[in-house]
């Protein structure tokens, strides 16, 4: 049974979670399922690579998120020409008035924030991509053979433009590993994109009143860590993520037969190169308890790890020739792998 002031604290994150949206509402038309993803990667201490088109609010979406939690925003905006040491920091020589003597001094650089924004990181060569792996795995960056902590709680949000490929360079497999959901961000209907046009043509300006603090949110992160998730809710995660892979053999790849098990099978052989990691069966269940406890659930199900596969999966799946020759995309594949399950 979970204690007492886990229960409270389950609780207060629910309410947060209404808090939270409700603010981000008087800022941002519509795009729940956006703010959803964005808030589960968040309290299961993830990253999230945003992917859309310009002019859908995705900047704008993170600065509030980011005013709404009382953090530190900082906006690294990738070009080509953008060095490791522009995100990280670099060491200068300062020189002492009162002795003279010169000594090496560590200038932050923007990565020392709460929740950082890599705009179109897709723009920048990966020698600058990854200066920062070490910073969304660890929490630290190595500068002169000195580690430095990063600030907690520690969110790194990029953006990618779907259209554009024009002087772009893709991220590796490596670096797309280290983002929790790879979120799409779809155009609005027609009466928010209405609405959206009303309010941002008025003389209208709304304050943000900050709903959590950054202690608060660590402590709710270790909440969502004690959430339990039962054997077969584990098994349901590993299954789904193992599925993907073309060389896993047989066991759980399907639960209607050996026809549909052998069908499902020879379609993931027949569309996938290569299929999600341990980490994609991690993040899953981590999704899951987070959704959960932004819900009010003490406990993840089957229905949460759904609810998070497509973007959990969507981008540890690699497409061969045969699904870019016959239009069939990640999504379609992971669609077929949850109705099969």
């Amino acid at each position: 049974m979970p204690q007492q002031d886990d229960l409270k604290a389950v609780a207060e994150l629910g309410e947060a979670y209404q808090a939270i949206t409700e603010q981000l509402a008087e800022v941002i038309v519509g795009q729940r399922r956006v703010i959803e993803e964005l808030l589960i990667a968040m309290f299961a201490r993830g990253h999230c690579l945003l992917v859309g088109v310009p002019g859908l609010a995705k900047t704008l979406l993170i600065r509030t998120l980011a005013e709404t939690l009382s953090l530190e925003f900082r906006r690294i905006q990738f070009t080509p020409d953008l060095m490791p040491s522009d995100i990280t920091g670099t060491e200068v020589i300062q020189e002492d008035r009162a002795s003279g003597r010169r000594e090496f001094r560590f200038l932050k650089g923007p990565i020392f924030g709460n929740v950082i924004l890599a705009d179109e990181i897709n723009r920048t060569p990966p020698k600058t991509q990854a200066a920062l792996l070490e910073a969304m795995q660890e929490g630290q960056i190595t500068a002169g053979g000195t580690r430095h902590e990063l600030a907690r709680p520690f969110f790194v949000l990029a953006t990618q433009n779907p259209i554009e490929h024009e002087g772009t360079y893709p991220l590796p497999e490596a670096q797309l590993d280290r983002f929790m959901f790879n979120t799409y961000v779809d155009y609005p209907s027609e009466d928010e994109e209405c609405e959206i046009v009303g309010r941002t043509t008025a003389d209208v300006s709304v304050s943000i009143t900050p709903t959590l603090s950054g202690e608060k949110i660590l402590e709710l992160q270790r909440i969502v860590r004690r959430v339990p998730a039962a054997v077969h809710v584990v098994r349901f995660a590993a299954r789904l993520a193992r599925t993907t892979r073309p060389k896993e053999r047989g066991e759980g790849r399907g639960e209607r037969g050996e026809g549909k098990k052998k069908d499902l099978s020879d379609f993931i052989r027949d569309y996938v190169s290569w299929g999600a990691g341990p980490r994609a069966s991690q993040y899953l269940i981590l999704g899951a308890k987070a959704r959960a406890v932004l819900n009010g659930r003490y406990h993840a199900t089957e229905d949460d790890v759904r609810a998070v596969a497509l973007p959990v999966l969507r981008h540890r799946i690699v497409t061969n020739f045969n699904a870019e020759a016959e239009g069939i995309k990640p999504d379609d594949i992971v669609r077929r792998l949850l109705e099969n399950m």
